[in-house]
């Protein structure tokens, strides 16, 4: 039965026991803050439990994509190393909220796993809970009892709260489970050691398959258990440990769940499977994760360096690792397997399906941002392991490991699993250490000291009035006074105020607090929780007065532009893109605005001046403002509002519109009337800020005018300078390619230059024996030089060992070069040396044993160099 099959019968099965067949939830879990994915089919139900809402059922059946890599499930590093541990899983359950219990989920479970799926009945086992006297909780003898009837009394095992207590977490709905595992172990080792004994202990072969769980207690916060008002069931069963049960392999990766993503990539890296234990775990990590990846970002997570995209990240960059250094994949390849997942899960998750392409170039770019980092950083870690193996030490030093972890985005994991492959450590404390120093350094530059609000009258809340008015009066509440860094920032809380605080993207408003007596100058306003805070230049000198909050009215026309054409831009986007573009993050201020949005390729010239059209189009137009404020979520959405990336909303939400048709989106920032009265958007730059995310900084109004007034008059410039030529591109063509022109004959006399020291250099040589030695001084015109005569000396010259210490117009190089035969009968190393010659010159540096470079800061140390690598070759 392959798992097409396997995963319909069980669907169809409980559809015959009335069961309704609901989709999977999106494994990347947006609805719930206590997990960033969903790691259990039941997770999507859980307000069903916690009564939080009404099931519209009362009999589910499902398959549910799972992630379980990061919390209290935490199996990434154990994946591929073994043959059942997965990152994304299929979880296949049926619940009953309230209907049947017991009696009903046992012998289902055991009918279809023993009719339906034909497994061995004396290959199973159950468990249930023997009892907890903390919990004052006896044996679970109904379930004992079901079980007697179908099982062998030796076949049924008792289990502990910890197997057999499921718990959703430390209060709310648990109950007792009972879990069926099976013994796939070969006939002769049964009869040695039955395995009853080996449930629960971890065995490859003897696994659990299916978990009942029996809801019918409330955990309270004070640890006792209350009964439900109605009993629960809730059950789990691992697809992929299911099918490996019914295809009788004993491996999951041995399924046909795996063994077309095994098989692609075995054909691309050129190995037969199951040859070489390193080339099988990086060919079981790639397969696994792949899946991860896909569906997350199928599902809406893009690699990032944060939260759930740093989970996804890391993942694809253990794929990836272990492509690379077991597999030799060099290029991007875990994208081209996204075809045969769509093809197994088309009709399952289409989700995939239809996002196919999205998904593979976010992947494929991933892919080659990490390659190009893991080339640099594997390079800095053989230089490491050089330098410890010459020393005799084999531990990696904290603050190195940090430099891997701070440069090229290597996890302290990654780097443990590499030099593990090396017989080498890390120092994690070392880490550690230099982590909480970096932390503690940004911790010093946000130290604060706040001192105690000063109430002026009583009041706990302000009155926001600027979507309707720039200036009101107002009277104080409090204020305070916060010093940071020798300087004193002052805040001031008002009942009434029409100062937007920054949120959403959009800046904080500036203006003025006048009374009779004084002026206070507003330099920013800011929320806190809700409080809306302005701060001010300085204390008012009489608190208790009336004042006129007055908004920088110049300044808010600026930002509002700007804010209203990020919703321009952000339809004009969807429009032109396509509508897998998102909002990704944004800054709008009175100077530029700045949208991030989700998109796998650079726009090109043509797709920028179709967006840019398609806003001015738009601003043309004049349309008007339609707000509604105080709308319920789901009428906003009904509307089509869309709710933007990083935002958080209430019950209530406010909508925006320009024209019903083309802009609808949940906003509480401040807009313009029209679309007229922005004027004029120009766009200043498109760019990548990170796989799947590019950037759009535009300009709007006078700031765009001044941009294009600037562009005419850099143009005019250019071509006085040129004396005013008929065809401009064409006189920039013709300067850029004299200048090219002369570079070339530059180079050609640096190489001539070179050429005559090579000679020079090989005159100096001294021949003893089977050796062949130089330490001397020479000018060099650039580094590339004095690499590329290092290079062809050590070619032309058998047996060299030589130094060369260059000025390289005023700046100190050194270059070691020693003969690959010379390096392994003689155990020299160019790298351990060019470091030890390097503290002449007040520098560093390091390479391989046969070639090694270092620089410095000191020039005048260059002849110490000489003399101590005189010292070091006399010997040899």
């Amino acid at each position: 039965m392959n798992a097409l099959d396997i995963r319909q019968k069980f669907l169809d099965f409980f559809k015959s026991k009335d069961h309704q067949i609901v989709p999977s939830a999106p494994m990347v879990n947006k609805d719930d803050p206590t997990l960033m994915f969903t790691n259990a089919g039941m997770n999507q139900f859980k307000d069903f439990f916690l009564g939080n809402g009404k099931p519209p059922y009362s009999r589910v059946a499902d398959t549910q994509k799972c992630l379980r890599v990061s919390g209290k499930h935490n199996d990434l590093e154990e994946v591929g190393l073994d043959t059942y541990h997965h990152t994304m899983f299929e979880m296949l359950g049926n619940w009953s909220f309230g209907d049947y219990f017991k009696k009903e989920a046992i012998e289902w479970a055991w009918e279809l796993l023993t009719k339906e799926y034909g497994l061995p009945e004396d290959r199973l086992y159950a468990t249930i809970f023997g009892g907890d006297k903390e919990d004052n909780l006896g044996v679970d003898q109904e379930a004992y009892d079901l079980w007697k009837v179908i099982l062998p009394e030796d076949r049924i095992l008792y289990g502990s709260k910890k197997d057999n207590f499921w718990e959703m977490g430390d209060t709310g709905p648990c109950g007792p489970c009972s879990e069926i595992h099976i013994d796939l172990r070969p006939d002769s080792e049964i009869a040695e050691l039955p395995g009853k004994d080996l449930v629960n202990k971890d065995h490859p072969l003897v696994v659990e398959i299916w978990n009942l769980v029996f809801m019918e207690f409330n955990r309270l916060a004070d640890g006792k258990l209350k009964f439900l008002p109605a009993k629960h069931v809730d059950t789990g069963m691992g697809f992929e440990r299911l099918c490996m049960a019914i295809q009788g392999k004993t491996s999951n990766y041995d399924t046909d769940v795996f063994t077309p993503l095994i098989n692609h990539l075995t054909s691309l890296a050129g190995i037969d499977y199951g040859k070489n234990v390193e080339k099988d775990i990086a060919v079981r990590v790639m397969s696994d994760h792949i899946r991860a990846i896909s569906f997350a970002v199928a599902d809406g997570q893009l690699p990032s360096n944060t939260g759930a995209g740093y989970v996804i990240r890391r993942i694809l960059r253990r794929a990836v690792r272990y492509g690379y250094s077991f597999l030799s994949f060099k290029e991007p390849v875990l994208y081209s397997m996204v075809d045969i997942l769509v093809d197994q899960f088309r009709e399952v998750f289409p989700t995939l399906a239809e996002q196919q392409e999205f998904v593979k170039n976010v992947i494929k770019k991933e892919e080659e941002s990490f390659l190009r980092t893991l080339e640099n950083g594997l390079k800095k870690l053989d230089q490491i392991r050089d330098v410890l193996k010459g020393s005799g030490k084999g531990i990696i030093p904290g603050d190195q490991v940090f430099e891997l972890y701070d440069t090229y985005g290597f996890p302290v994991d990654l780097t443990s699993l590499i030099v593990k492959d090396f017989g080498l450590k890390v120092d994690e404390k070392g880490f550690a250490k230099a982590m909480a120093g970096q932390k503690s350094r940004s911790k010093a530059d946000a130290v604060r000291e706040t001192g105690d609000w000063h109430v002026v009258r009583e009041g706990d809340s302000t009155k926001f009035t600027g979507y309707d008015e720039r200036e009101n009066k107002s009277h104080i509440l409090r204020f305070r006074t916060i010093r940071k860094k020798d300087k004193e920032v002052f805040q001031v809380v008002l009942d009434k105020t029409p100062f937007y605080a920054e949120s959403g993207g959009q800046i904080g408003d500036t203006g003025t607090l006048t009374s009779d007596q004084e002026t206070i100058h507003v330099v920013d306003t800011i929320k806190e929780n809700d409080l809306i805070v302005h701060q001010v230049k300085e204390l008012p000198a009489h608190p208790e007065s009336e004042f006129i909050a007055r908004v920088n009215s110049e300044r808010r026309d600026r930002i509002m532009r700007n804010h209203t054409a990020t919703h321009l831009l952000h339809a004009a986007l969807r429009e032109i893109l396509g509508s897998h573009v998102e909002q990704r993050g944004s800054l709008v201020n009175d100077k530029l605005l700045r949208f991030d949005f989700s998109h796998f390729d650079r726009m090109s010239e043509e797709e920028i001046q179709k967006v840019e059209h398609r806003v001015n189009e738009k601003i043309r137009e004049n349309i008007p403002l339609l707000e509604n404020r105080a709308v319920p979520m789901d009428e906003a959405k009904a509307m089509g509002a869309m709710a933007l990336f990083g935002e958080k909303y209430g019950d209530e939400v406010r909508v925006i519109m320009f024209d019903k048709e083309y802009s609808v989106e949940l906003c509480g920032g401040t807009h313009v009337p029209a679309t007229g009265t922005i004027g004029f958007f120009k766009i200043l730059s498109e760019a990548s800020i990170s796989a799947g995310i590019r950037r759009i900084e535009a300009v709007t109004g006078d700031k765009a005018e001044q941009y294009v007034e600037d562009q005419v008059a850099l143009n005019r410039e250019i071509r006085e300078l040129l004396k005013n030529p008929a065809d401009l591109q064409g006189s920039i063509r013709q300067l850029i390619e004299q200048r090219a022109d002369l570079e070339k004959t530059v180079e050609r006399f640096r190489y001539q230059q070179a050429a005559g020291v090579k000679d020079e250099i090989l005159k100096r040589i001294e021949r003893n024996g089977d050796v062949s030695k130089l330490v001397t001084k020479v000018s060099l015109p650039s580094a590339d030089m004095l690499k590329k005569i290092s290079f062809e000396l050590k070619k032309e010259v058998p047996g060299l060992i030589m130094v060369l210490a260059a000025d390289i117009q005023g700046k100190p190089q050194i270059s070691v070069v020693i003969d690959d035969k010379l390096v392994k009968e003689k155990g020299l190393h160019a790298g351990n040396m060019v470091r030890d010659l390097a503290k002449e010159i007040k520098g560093g540096g390091g390479g391989q044993p046969f070639f090694a470079t270092a620089g410095g800061k000191d020039l005048s140390g260059l002849d110490r160099v000489v003399e101590a690598a005189e010292e070091l070759v006399k010997d040899i």
